[in-house]
């Protein structure tokens, strides 16, 4: 059973080195499709014999089908470069895919392990995550619009017990680089969507977001990163909606 390793990139050179190490030994091919690297992303990747492919990006669904159909194999691993597959997990999919004489789902459902500003977040309602990232590639889309993105699959699904890991946002300038484009995508959105804008969106959904985060999730088990990421969220929905304001402003 072949596998392929699917990738989107734009400036991940402090991240993908770690991310393709650890498919090593289980997707014999690795598509990289680039929306404009100008750092050693791309240099990091050749050492990978990755096959790298380029796209101006447009929106994250549009993007990641793009690089799904360049993928050769039926199987198809998604990652994204800040993540990294457990050793357990590798060995997990080899035996699942591989080993078996027959695989009866087409479409796997793994567990993120999510880190923030180095530390390992057992609650803020981001510790654990379920994710589609296995599938059959003639089964699977994805679907969403510009941001918040999904896989989905046509067929049969299951779960494997073993984590891969997230280095989300490992500091702050990380996180505010991808705040902008991410508030921006989520305003067009709501915006090519016809959402209506209500002032009690700004109002409220921002101090919600932050009880919800550091208090209904436990987010103050989490420490001094718990509240930190308690007061961005509750800050990305307030830019998010003053963003999509500003845009239904422009046509007035």
């Amino acid at each position: 059973m072949k596998i392929s390793l699917v990738m989107i990139t734009k400036n991940e050179a402090g991240n993908i080195a770690k991310s393709l190490e650890s498919v090593q030994g289980l997707a014999n091919e690795i598509v990289i499709l680039d929306s404009g690297s100008t750092d050693k992303t791309l240099e990091i990747a050749k050492k990978f014999n990755a096959k790298i492919f380029t796209r101006k990006f447009d929106s994250f669904s549009e993007q990641k089908n793009w690089a799904l159909s360049l993928a050769e194999n039926e199987w198809v691993l998604h990652l994204d470069a800040d993540e990294v597959l457990s050793k357990e997990l590798k060995e997990e999919i080899k035996y699942t895919l591989v080993e078996q004489d027959a695989v009866d789902c087409d479409g796997f459902y793994l567990t993120r392990v999510n880190s923030f500003l180095g530390k390992r977040m057992k609650h803020s309602g981001i510790a654990k995550e379920s994710r589609l990232r296995l599938a059959k590639k003639s089964l699977s889309k994805y679907v969403g619009g510009a941001v918040h993105e999904r896989l989905e699959v046509t067929g049969k699904t299951g779960s494997l017990k073993n984590v891969f890991y997230h280095n989300s946002f490992p500091n702050l300038n990380n996180y505010f680089n991808k705040f902008a484009q991410y508030t921006s995508l989520d305003a067009q959105k709501r915006f090519d969507e016809n959402k209506k804008f209500h002032v009690v969106d700004v109002i409220f959904r921002p101090p919600i977001g932050f009880i919800k985060s550091y208090i209904l999730k436990l987010g103050f088990l989490d420490g001094m990163e718990g509240f930190i990421w308690a007061v961005l969220s509750s800050y990305y929905i307030f830019v998010k909606y003053i963003k999509f304001y500003l845009l239904k402003r422009l046509l007035k």
